[in-house]
């Protein structure tokens, strides 16, 4: 069995292309230091790329956890660890050149293993609700495990963000990386198919993090694999409803009481949902239940990555935009945050403290024949990249 299970891990690339979406760049030999990985070295005065390996603790069984930090020319900073596949930190320059940790999480293990809302973790196999927890495939019904009330959200209670993965660094001419690995076997939280997965980071001297995402299965099954991580380009200074969303979508699936999609494609124009012009987070959150947690409809459609989101923050006038190849994206503006967490650097994590944006395929997809299709088959590739692309204005 175990011999079987590796040579599903290593084998199946190539045989065949999930939606047609882009795969991950073909990885150098690692190379972990302090000093420049870059192709001419270090030199004096010229800042240069980086990848450390550092231990982030132990989990309560022993089993140790690492963290990468990956450094750019420009000094942009990712630290990933290997419980979850999970940012930890993002520091990203501010107009005048300062950098800052702009997303949400922890300075140890420790917070992670407690209270942690997906902080920056790696979800799946399936990210976002399924109602109910079940799904009917190829004439067979699954029940998955359920951890937001009678809904699976996630992955289900152990989903792929409380796991071990596996990792190595690598270099490229212009970027530096990690690329994970785990194999989610068969009956895993209910899923069919044992699924070999590989997740890229790879952060580039243009200031652009790429998460590149790749699976293979020996059964049938639902795949939607994501980053959660929860941005405050404030540095945590304050909520983020004073920054200014633009999205590329001209519709959203409205949901139920539940956060269950009705099937609907409903236009988001003269309604609240509208951030097809920049718009402020806060200016009309009022108005929607609860807060934005709802995916919006891409115009790209997916299959190719284009432009799906533009944030900018006035004060620190820091910009990102995320491209992908997905055919949504989900919303959140950190509804659940309530003040009872204290996270990296004292900051305590009110109510919208921190908004997602996480590309994906619909949220119940399995259930909803009219959605894009989320299923993976034996002999396909999964597919999918993102790209958050900084800069300031």
């Amino acid at each position: 069995m175990r011999k079987s299970l590796l040579v599903l891990a290593l084998g199946v690339l190539g045989i065949g292309c999930f939606h047609g979406l882009v795969g991950c760049k073909k990885a150098e030999p690692p190379k972990e230091s302090q000093e420049s990985i870059g192709p001419s070295g270090p030199a004096k005065g010229i800042p240069t790329m980086n990848i450390k390996k550092d231990g982030f603790g132990k989990l309560p069984d022993g089993t140790p956890v690492d963290i990468f930090t990956l450094t750019n020319r420009n000094g942009l900073k990712a630290r990933i660890m290997t419980y979850g596949a999970t940012l930890v930190s993002l520091e990203v320059p501010d107009r005048s050149g300062a950098l800052a940790d702009c997303v949400l999480g922890y300075e140890s293990l420790d917070g992670y293993l407690k209270a942690s809302p997906y902080f920056g973790a790696t979800v799946g196999r399936v990210g976002n609700r399924i109602a109910k927890g079940k799904f009917t495939l190829d004439g067979k019904t699954y029940t998955l495990a359920t951890n937001d009330k009678q809904n699976h959200l996630h992955g289900g209670l152990k989903g792929f963000d409380k796991v071990i993965w596996s990792a190595e660094s690598f270099s490229e001419a212009d970027a530096v990386g990690v690329k994970f690995g785990y194999l989610s076997k068969d009956g895993e939280e209910g899923y069919p198919g044992n699924l070999a997965v590989t997740v890229v980071y790879l952060l580039s001297n243009d200031n652009e993090l790429r998460i590149n995402y790749e699976a293979t299965t020996d059964k049938a099954t639902p795949v939607n694999l994501t980053n959660h991580s929860y941005f405050n380009f404030t540095a945590g200074a304050r909520d983020i409803l004073g920054h200014e969303l633009t999205l590329t979508a001209d519709r959203y699936t409205p949901v139920d009481k539940g956060l269950i999609p009705t099937g609907k494609l409903d236009p988001v124009k003269g309604t609240a949902m509208d951030f097809t012009a920049p718009f402020l987070i806060g200016a009309r959150i009022a108005k929607v239940d609860g807060g934005y947690d709802h995916n919006y409809v891409l115009n790209s459609g997916g299959g190719a990555v284009a432009l799906a989101a533009r944030i900018y923050e006035p004060e620190s006038g820091r910009v990102m935009e995320i491209l992908t190849d997905q055919p949504g994206i989900q919303f959140y503006t950190g509804n659940f945050l309530d003040g009872t967490i204290t996270g990296t650097g004292g900051r305590v994590y009110k109510q919208h403290w921190g908004f997602c944006l996480e590309t994906q395929h619909f949220p119940d997809s399995p259930n909803h024949a009219n959605f894009p299709g989320s299923i993976l088959r034996p002999g396909q590739v999964y597919r999918t990249t993102t790209i958050h692309k900084f800069s300031t204005k």
